[in-house]
């Protein structure tokens, strides 16, 4: 039976080829008159740009072209188009191929034409011809543009075909149909005839392992395949296709191993894919892409040897697998770190860091040499990264302001410089443990202080004379050398002393140029003998004129003690002669509200509080005497000179008798006045040298001791509180040694008020103000009396006001001296009562804190004990 030509086996494949190329032809071609304009177009610009010889040699490629008409051409010359690349300036005529020289046409003669002459005998040549006949304007136009058209433009390079036919030679001629068969088995997804077996199931489809091998290879490469497929971030076998001579649990076993690899390398490479804007995220990212990189070579290194003819009887499904176990190790360790980061959003970088600094020293313990070399050298790049703001801010006192989450943070608001060190810059604890590594938390405090060194040091100019610390730089070589002994060491060992030592060099070299900066230039010594001058009273002698000025001022009861400009210029006046004060920086203030009070104030030692010494320190040793501790430096200043007035009231007024007031009164008066004077001035003296001589003069001491050992600013700083804490502790003037204070001052009130009732007894006319004042008043009664009647006038009377005047002098001397000796009992009896309560508050609170110094004062203070109660005042 006959087959029809339209139904053979060739003609079938034919057509459905020809509608596969049909139908997957997705893209219009191209437009031949475009190209064609292209090309016109760069004629014209190289003879613009007066590169004729580039004109001329495109026209005559482009006239040989013509000679070979086809239909791709269009395509291949605007292939050519896109790919030049600026062909006028690129372009050479020395680097092109010259055409082949045309042969020279043979020069015609006239008797090659016609030897006989007798070819146009008969035509009508010879004749004129008239020009103007047959042509017109138009007829010349055309004719002229048609004729420059030919000379300077290029025929057109492409010819279409209006009904285009696809040639014979694009399919294939039947002699490569082996080839085409190849390809095609190699798609077994495709293949229907492929033997099927029912090992793995109904109807699983056997396919070559050679064929499973290209598919692997395909799925670890991230590529789509037809044996796996992914889903949901993992990836699944199907399950159709199975190998031969191979069991299918062998098998499926397998193809798990390979294609849990396979999800776990897509993690790192989804990870690769997404941008990163942290700058060692970007390092880490990068380390990532070399390490994928370096197993997609081995990928394409293996699938280069299958593919070689004399390595396909060695293909090894078996030996893929084990190939790929040993080149992968390093990809899925990252892999496996990469995961852990994926649920995390904000601390993801710090996270990073940390497990990457874990995962090392992991395979260090392992014992994996090549594991813990790759994963050091990737966590020293991503490390050198991060530190590069603790570099800037250590080296150079800035801070990176595009880094975010950076431990130390900028408050700085005003600008102030005496607040530098305390106020501009603040060290995020909270930021610290969230956004900072945890091998870098140890050292973050020392960081901080040495940026904030360099800072002091910027300001002060002093990073202009060469005096810069060193390089912040830790690399793999520094920490791990070359043929040492220290390998043997935890990783993080290593690396801590390595990062400490680089830290502590820097911070120590920084403090060290800060602190001799602040001593020898800044006057820092020089400010604290200011302050022992002005406050701790270091010498008297300066302060004797002030003390004067002031308590006497505060005796007359005039509102001038609370002047502060009267105040600073006596203070000025008076410190001028040291040298170590600028008077200049001192002054006395005094509030507002302080002459208001004076009257009610004036006989409490209380008043001196209104007056307060300022010292204003260079901006350099304000940041080390903090304005706190200046409260604390007044605080005893204002203490001290309280005990100076109650001394001087006490020592201004003397005991003063003479013998009419001798016969008025009884010795023991006199016995009891000088006791309480020798006790109180016992007590102040007690007190005041101890304060003085044994408190201030050994924390002075010490303090100088621990100021020229402090490692930096801080210990300087925390040095001198430590001064200014001990010194308010052992002067009583702690906020839990208060009780002590205010008895101190209740009999400090006491000599003041003893010293007023001896100036009342003892004044200029040695008479109490009141009995003068009865006496005062009585006179001017009979005075009056003896003007109403001026007619009675009898001397006797004048003797008898006499001595009526004698006796009334002396019932009230009487009464005056009763009441004068029951407050000088009571004055007696509250200094007892107080001087025991301090003596035993004393020993109390030395039992608790350990104080020597007030065991010491209590000891000084009891010291009547010891001569034995027989010398005690009897009233």
């Amino acid at each position: 039976m006959a087959v029809a030509a339209n139904d053979t086996p060739h003609f079938r494949t034919l057509k459905r080829r020809t509608e596969d190329t049909f139908k997957s032809h997705a893209y219009a071609r191209t437009d031949q008159f475009a190209v064609a304009s292209q090309l016109e177009g760069l004629q014209e610009k190289f003879q613009v740009l007066c590169r004729d010889e580039l004109a001329d040699a495109l026209r005559i490629r482009l006239t040989e072209l013509q000679e070979h008409q086809s239909s791709w051409f269009p395509e291949i010359l605007s292939l050519l188009l896109q790919l030049a690349d600026r062909p006028a300036q690129r372009s050479k005529v020395d680097q092109v191929v010259a055409a082949k020289p045309r042969e020279e046409a043979k020069a015609l003669v006239w008797d090659e034409l016609d030897a006989g002459g007798s070819a146009y005998c008969g035509e009508d040549i010879w004749e004129d011809v008239d020009y103007g006949a047959d042509s017109s304007d138009e007829d010349l136009a055309s004719v002229s543009t048609d004729s420059y058209h030919t000379r300077n433009q290029p025929e057109t390079s492409v010819t279409t075909e209006e009904d285009y036919m696809i040639p014979d030679e694009v399919f294939t001629s039947g002699e490569n149909d082996e080839f085409i068969d190849s390809i095609a088995k190699a798609q077994f997804w495709r293949d229907k005839e492929s033997p099927v077996t029912d090992k793995a199931g109904p109807a699983s489809q056997v396919i070559t392992e050679l064929q499973v091998v290209r598919e692997t290879i395909f799925m670890l490469q991230g590529l789509p395949t037809s044996l796996f497929w992914r889903y949901d971030g993992n990836i699944e076998i199907d399950r159709r296709f199975t190998i031969a001579d191979l069991s299918n649990e062998a098998f499926l076993s397998l193809m798990r191993s390979l294609s849990s690899t396979g999800a776990k390398l897509d993690v790192l490479r989804q990870f690769c894919n997404a941008p990163q804007e942290i700058p060692y995220m970007q390092t880490f990212h990068r380390g990532l892409e070399s390490c994928l990189r370096k197993f997609d070579m081995f990928l394409s290194n293996v699938q280069h040897q299958y593919l070689a003819q004399a390595s396909i009887v060695s293909i090894s499904l078996l030996q893929l697998s084990e190939d790929v176990g040993r080149e992968s190790r390093l990809p899925l360790m990252l892999s496996d770190l990469v995961s852990s980061l994926m649920p995390s959003t904000s601390n993801t970088a710090t996270q990073c860091l940390d497990s990457l600094y874990d995962l090392v020293f992991l395979t260090q313990a392992a014992g994996d040499d090549a594991m813990f070399k790759s994963l050091a050298e990737l966590f020293f790049s991503c490390f050198e990264t991060y530190a590069h703001p603790i570099r800037m801010w250590m080296e150079k006192g800035q801070l990176d302001d595009s880094v975010a989450g950076f431990f130390i943070s900028n408050s700085q608001s005003d600008g102030d410089l005496r607040t530098l060190w305390h106020d501009w810059y603040a060290l995020d604890k909270a930021s610290m443990l969230s956004n900072s590594p945890k091998f870098i938390r140890p050292f973050a405090h020392k960081i901080f202080i040495t940026g904030k060194s360099m800072v002091f040091l910027r300001h002060l100019n002093m990073t202009e004379d060469g005096e810069i610390p060193r390089k912040v730089s830790l690399t793999l070589d520094e920490v791990l050398p070359p043929d040492s002994s220290s390998f043997c060491l935890p990783f993080s060992v290593l690396l801590e002393s390595s990062f400490g030592r680089l830290v502590d060099e820097n911070h120590a070299h920084t403090s060290a140029l800060l602190r001799r900066e602040l001593g020898q230039q800044c006057g820092l010594w020089t400010s604290l003998q200011a302050l022992g001058y002005i406050y701790l009273g270091k010498d008297m002698s300066i302060f004797g004129p002030i003390d004067s000025k002031i308590f006497e001022l505060i005796d007359r009861g005039k509102g001038a003690w609370s002047d502060r400009f009267l105040l600073t210029e006596v203070a000025q006046s008076a410190f001028s002669t040291l040298p170590s004060i600028d008077p200049s920086r001192l002054i006395v203030r005094t509030p507002k509200e302080a002459h208001s009070n004076a009257v009610s104030r004036s006989r409490s030692v209380k008043v001196l509080d209104a007056i307060s010494f300022d010292y204003i320190l260079p901006w350099p040793v304000a940041n080390i005497i903090t304005k706190d501790t200046l409260l604390g430096y007044r605080r005893i200043s204002t203490f001290l000179m309280q005990l100076r007035r109650a001394k001087h009231t006490i020592v201004k007024q003397r005991l003063q008798h003479n013998n009419q007031s001798d016969k008025i009164q009884d010795s023991r008066n006199n016995t009891l006045s000088y006791a309480l004077r020798h006790n109180m001035l016992w007590f102040l003296n007690v007190v005041y040298s101890h304060m003085t001589d044994f408190v201030i003069s050994a924390a002075t001491h010490s303090l100088g001791k621990d100021l020229s050992a402090s490692a930096d600013v801080d210990a300087m700083i925390a040095a001198h509180r430590s001064f200014m804490h001990s010194l308010e502790e052992q002067c009583l003037l702690s906020t839990n040694l208060n009780a002590l204070h205010q008895a101190i001052i209740t009999i400090l009130d006491l000599c003041v008020s003893f010293a007023d009732i001896q100036n009342s007894r003892y004044g200029d006319h040695n008479l109490d103000p009141t009995r003068t004042a009865t006496k005062s008043a009585k006179s001017l009664h009979r005075k009056n009396a003896q003007r109403s009647e001026p007619d009675q006038d009898d001397p006797s009377d004048e003797d008898d006001d006499d001595d009526s005047d004698a006796e009334e002098d002396n019932l009230a001397a009487s009464f005056h001296e009763t009441h004068y000796m029951q407050r000088l009992r009571d004055i007696k009896d509250q200094f007892n009562r107080l001087l025991a309560f301090i003596v035993a508050g004393l020993r109390g609170v030395g039992r608790v804190d350990g104080q020597l110094s007030w065991e010491i004062l209590a000891e000084k203070l009891e010291w009547r004990k010891a001569s034995g109660q027989q010398q005690s005042l009897v009233l």
